[in-house]
C-alpha cells in the first residue's frame, strides 16, 4: 500500500462530462496537468485508490477531461466528484526537473526544529503572497512557518523529514 508521504496532491475531481463516464479534473498547477501518468490516485475515505486512465483530453492549461477504466457512464463518474487527486511524488520530480525545488513538493513532510522537537506535518503551502509559508498541522492545530532556505538545515527525503533552525520567538503566540 502506498503511503500519503509518497504522493502529492495535484488537483481535484470536478463534475462528470458527457455520457461516457468522463470526469473533469482541475489541477492546482500547470506542471501537474502535464505530468505523464498512466493512473491517478483518488483519495476515498482517507485511502489513496488508483484509477487507470483510458483517455485524457486537455480542456485548459489547468483542467482535463479524464476517462478512467471501469467508469462506463455519467452515473459511475458522479460517484467520484469532489475528490482530491494525487500522483506519486517521483512522477512530479522526475518528469518536471524544474519543480524539484518547489515548496509544494514538501507537502506531507514532517518538520522538526533545531532541538529535535516535532513541529508538525506540512499540510499545504501558502504562496498567495510574496512570503511563502508552510502550513503545519499538529494535533488539529495549525502553525504557519516561513518557507525559506535560510531556516532549513537538512531534508531527509527517504524519511520525509525537514529539520529547521527557527529564530527565537517565531513559534510563540
Amino acid at each position: 500500500m502506498i503511503s500519503e508521504k509518497d504522493i502529492i496532491k495535484v488537483g481535484s475531481t470536478q463534475k462528470p462530462y458527457g455520457i461516457r463516464g468522463e470526469i473533469v479534473i482541475l489541477f492546482s498547477r500547470e506542471e501537474y496537468c502535464e505530468a505523464d501518468s498512466e493512473y491517478y490516485f483518488l483519495m476515498i475515505d482517507g485511502i489513496p485508490v488508483p484509477f487507470f486512465i483510458e483517455e485524457f483530453t486537455f480542456t485548459s492549461n489547468l483542467s482535463a477531461r479524464v476517462k478512467f477504466e471501469d467508469l462506463e457512464d455519467e452515473k459511475d463518474a458522479s460517484k467520484y466528484v469532489n475528490l482530491d487527486v494525487y500522483l506519486p511524488r517521483n512522477f512530479i520530480s522526475d518528469e518536471n526537473p524544474a519543480e524539484r525545488d518547489s515548496w509544494h513538493l514538501l507537502v506531507g513532510y514532517d518538520v522538526v526544529d533545531q532541538h529535535g522537537e516535532m513541529l508538525g506535518s506540512i499540510s499545504s503551502v501558502d504562496d498567495s503572497t510574496m512570503n511563502v509559508l508552510f502550513v503545519l498541522l499538529k494535533d488539529e492545530e495549525e502553525l504557519l512557518i516561513p518557507a525559506t532556505e535560510d531556516f532549513i538545515t537538512a531534508i531527509d527525503q527517504d524519511k520525509k523529514i525537514i529539520e529547521m533552525n527557527l529564530p527565537e520567538g517565531l513559534l510563540e503566540n
